[in-house]
């Protein structure tokens, strides 16, 4: 089998999905747009009604909507980091997951930053930002960095489907409505796959690879020090900038292996997408879940044993208020992978798949513990006030809002895959091929 057949093979395991549309995808997108609609209601309201219709009050002002945040920036920052280094150093099984890294990067590099205009309560005046910016505030370095994050990781990612847009544009075997063809020639760029044509892409994503792993390393360090250099009990601590860039490598880690697992059995690519894969990546969570681990302990260490009166509060009222989540997400998110990756006979696909949905869920959650009970502990508290300002609960408009995020997210992905194939087949050639073969 040439190299064209065996892409033409691979192209027809997404016959279906990109020929025809199931019910079930009917169904499915429905459901999902009538949560992103519920959201939108919720949205409407908030505008309407104000902030008092959330649970963000004069102490805790920011609330779910800066954790999902930061959860989403982590997402992006961690995909570009995967599938960046991934290719900087060629790593052969790299092909058949790297595109979904990419998407995962720009998907939430799209949707991360429109929590940040939730918080906002005078959207009206959001123009002032570029129009007068502070370059003393981390916000405005931030606001840089993720503008220049979202251009490159989609000229990355873009760089990465030309060659398959090439491919569907000339294919005769899968029935295309002559819309999608023409647009697929139009994004072609009128690729031919000459020698010349490869070693320019090839150079091009290089060099991108190399500068968007740098981008995301520095964007989610200042998108840390926006809690570093603020006198907040928990937040001014010097190793914020690498504890997060961790972080969020460790949670889209996990979310690269969930998205494995899910496109796996949906377009039937075991003989792609094999066990090793999954070990790779869960060794790769393993080792960053210890990192992540050892900054935990080192962060929390400090502030308990240094006795600060306001770090004192703020440790006890994590162990009393907030216990379960500290537990959760400090333990349970954290030794539970490594125990499943780490110990051989534990090493399956499904045990791997359910640790990184722990360990998603687990990043959330310490989100959550770093922004909400910080707020709730303020150096100069509030006096006579109602108890619902000082202490934040979510109200079912933050809720719905987050809702919408996790539902537009896996929208995009469904519309990515509905019209490109989920592995970049352009890309695989027979000597990969052999190389999965070995692998499994």
């Amino acid at each position: 089998m040439n190299n064209t057949e065996l892409q033409n093979s691979l192209l027809n395991k997404f016959k279906p999905v990109l020929e025809t549309t199931s019910t079930r995808w009917y169904v499915t997108f429905a459901v999902l747009i009538v949560v992103f609609g519920w959201g939108i209601f919720g949205l409407i309201k908030q505008i309407t009604g104000g902030h008092i219709v959330t649970g963000m009050r004069d102490n805790v002002v920011w609330g779910v909507y800066i954790v999902n945040f930061i959860f989403f920036m982590g997402l992006s920052y961690a995909g570009a980091l995967v599938s960046g280094v991934l290719h900087l150093f060629n790593s052969e099984w790299r092909k058949p997951i790297i595109r979904m890294a990419e998407l995962i990067t720009v998907i939430s590099l799209i949707i991360g930053p429109f929590y940040i205009l939730f918080c906002i309560g005078r959207l009206d005046r959001l123009h002032f930002l570029f129009i007068h910016p502070r370059i003393q505030s981390p916000i405005s370095w931030d606001v840089i960095g993720i503008v220049t994050d979202l251009f490159g990781c989609f000229l990355y990612l873009y760089l990465s489907f030309i060659e398959d847009f090439a491919l569907l544009r000339d294919q005769k075997e899968i029935k295309l409505p002559n819309w999608r063809v023409k647009i697929y020639k139009w994004l072609a760029l009128g690729y031919t796959g000459t020698p010349h044509q490869k070693k320019i892409i090839h150079s091009a994503r290089t060099i991108m690879s190399a500068m968007i792993i740098a981008i995301a390393i520095i964007v989610y360090s200042v998108l840390a020090w926006i809690f570093g250099v603020t006198l907040q009990p928990g937040w001014d601590s010097t190793i914020f900038g690498p504890y997060f860039v961790i972080a969020a490598i460790f949670s889209g880690s996990g979310l690269m292996i969930i998205l494995m697992y899910i496109f796996r059995r949906l377009y039937k690519l075991e003989e792609y997408i094999t066990e090793k894969h999954f070990i790779n990546m869960g060794v790769l969570l393993l080792v960053v879940a210890a990192f992540y681990g050892y900054f935990t302990f080192c962060d929390y260490l400090t502030k308990w044993y240094g006795s600060v009166k306001i770090n004192s509060q703020l440790i006890d009222k994590l162990f009393a208020e907030f216990n379960f989540m500290f537990f959760f997400a400090n333990y349970i998110g954290i030794i539970l992978p490594i125990v499943i990756v780490g110990i051989r006979r534990f090493r399956t696909i499904n045990n791997i798949t359910m640790a990184s949905v722990i360990a998603v869920i687990a990043l959330w959650v310490n989100r959550y513990i770093i922004v909400i009970p910080t707020l709730e502990t303020p150096f100069l508290p509030i006096q006579d006030s109602r108890e619902a300002w000082v202490n934040y609960t979510a109200t079912w408009v933050e809720w719905s809002l987050m809702a919408a995020g996790v539902a537009i997210f896996i929208i995009m992905f469904k519309l990515a895959s509905k019209f490109l194939p989920i592995i970049s087949i352009s890309e695989m050639t027979n000597e990969d091929h052999r190389t999965l073969k070995i692998l499994e």
